[in-house]
């Protein structure tokens, strides 16, 4: 999408009239932006937060509320499970990258436990109850899970598994619409509001105002098309979400995403990506990104996947956003799910949160070779791959990708496929690169006064992989810092 009016920052003498002012502005009212305002005025500054939208959520609002968080927090000990941040960073340096950022992760880690007693004390809630069915989600309102593939290979070879999903109690939620994001958003802009919080609506930021000395002192924005300046007496903070519905920035920096945006909302279009780079900011892993996969898990984790080629590539047990990753960025994104009647039947019998996801089969055959005749499949491709996962399976075993024994069964007869080809959608991870304080950094490597953001709008803990939950998790972790640093200014 072509930028429609200028973004580069605008001198702050050229200014006639402030319209509003505040020591810290804060640009987007999701979870970056709310933990922001937050911890700006715990720390006594006067917020005022830009929302471009008519309310407060953002993306946050609509997704599944995963908070990605451990190192032994009281919900993961309440249910049994053992953590460390030593064991927690191990899984995310192995999973995140290639070029998770080790500086941004161990701090990450090191600080989860007292995040997580933060957003219970700002009023999240968590239900101690474990969810641990194959699932993108709990349907139900449990409130820790595994969201990353820890238990599945190669991680679970690599860190002990421990669940790091840790989701807000919410009933009724509708995946997608109104998911356990919303219970996340809802308390916080609560905790904001009384802590004296302002908002203002239908604000669409602009570009970047600027000092003769190059410090970053305000926002342009325009409101019912009205032009509005907004002074910002201490710094400014960009929570604006990520680039996904950016077309020209997508097709610059991660073309695998053209025309498949998805998980993430349409006011996400790299507007404070773009205003940060006219003052020089440096950014980083522009071309990672998430996948989502629209297949059931219940039922992927019963069957195999394969590609063009006949050939599996994926261990179906592992974390879906793993399994549309590989789908879309390695594989052309073709894909089949190779499974026999009875575990069809099984795995639609199975709770979900995505059974929108429980396509029909389009091909069923008697056998392997009739299948694969009917899915158009080189000669002997398909035949091959069933008969190698077939002999191990007998023994509960899976050598060539690691499925836990548990899933490993023969695939017998009748044998159907469905047809997954182009099911993914995705969006953004990179965005500008900034400090453990959030101060948004200059390509010169020095931060940019007055400058700083979190959120999607950032390259945060994810370089290239992703975990369920990493979103909210740093967002609003170093959601906190900024709001924290901007105060001080």
């Amino acid at each position: 999408m072509a930028e429609a009016t200028p973004i580069r920052p605008q001198p702050a003498d050229t200014i006639e009239s402030w319209h509003y002012e505040a020591d810290v502005v804060v640009a987007g009212y999701g979870i970056a932006g709310v933990s922001a305002a937050i911890e700006a005025a715990r720390a006594g500054a006067d917020v005022l937060v830009l929302e471009r939208t008519s309310g407060w959520g953002g993306a946050a609002a609509l997704a599944g509320g995963f908070i990605y968080l451990g190192g032994g927090t009281p919900l993961q000990k309440a249910l049994g499970f053992e953590d460390s941040p030593a064991n927690m960073k191990a899984f995310m340096m192995a999973a995140l990258g290639p070029g998770a950022d080790e500086e941004k992760i161990t701090d990450y880690c090191e600080g989860s436990v007292e995040h997580y007693n933060w957003l219970v004390d700002n009023g999240v809630p968590f239900k101690e109850s474990f969810y641990g069915q194959p699932g993108w989600e709990t349907p139900f309102d449990d409130g820790l899970m595994y969201s990353g593939g820890e238990n599945a290979a190669p991680f679970n070879t690599i860190a002990t598994p421990a669940p790091r999903g840790h989701v807000p109690q919410m009933a009724d939620k509708r995946t997608g619409e109104k998911g356990g994001g919303y219970m996340l958003m809802k308390p916080l802009v609560e905790t904001a509001e009384e802590l004296g919080v302002r908002a203002e609506y239908d604000m669409r930021v602009q570009r970047l105002i600027v000092d003769g000395d190059g410090r970053v002192v305000g926002i342009v924005a325009k409101q019912y098309g009205k032009e509005i300046a907004v002074r910002a007496r201490n710094g400014v903070v960009l929570a604006t979400g990520s680039f996904a519905y950016n077309k020209e920035m997508v097709q610059n920096y991660a073309p695998r995403l053209i025309g498949k945006p998805g998980a993430s909302i349409e006011e996400h279009d790299g507007r404070a990506i773009r205003m940060a780079q006219a003052l020089g900011a440096d950014l980083a892993h522009m071309d990672a990104t998430e996948v989502a996969f629209f297949g059931d898990p219940q039922l992927m984790v019963r069957g195999i996947l394969v590609n063009g080629r006949g050939q599996r590539y994926v261990n179906e047990d592992t974390y879906p956003g793993r399994i549309g990753q590989e789908t879309l960025l390695r594989n052309e994104n073709q894909a089949y799910l190779i499974i026999d009647e009875d575990a069809y039947e099984e795995g639609c019998a199975g709770d979900s949160s995505t059974p929108f996801f429980r396509f029909q089969p389009k091909w069923v055959a008697e056998t392997v070779e009739e299948l694969e005749s009917e899915m158009g499949l080189p000669a002997g491709t398909l035949v091959s791959t069933v008969e190698v996962y077939n002999r191990h399976a007998e023994n509960g075993e899976d050598p060539v990708l690691g499925k836990k024994s548990e899933w490993c069964k023969p695939i017998g007869s009748p044998i159907a496929a469905l047809d997954l080809r182009n099911f993914t959608a995705g969006f953004t991870l990179g965005g500008l690169r900034t400090t453990l304080n959030s101060e948004v950094l200059h390509v010169s490597g020095e931060p940019i006064p007055g400058l700083f953001a979190a959120g999607r709008c950032t390259s945060g803990v994810c370089a290239g992989g992703y975990a369920s939950g990493t979103s909210l998790g740093d967002g609003s972790f170093y959601g906190r810092r900024a709001g924290v640093a901007a105060a001080k200014g």
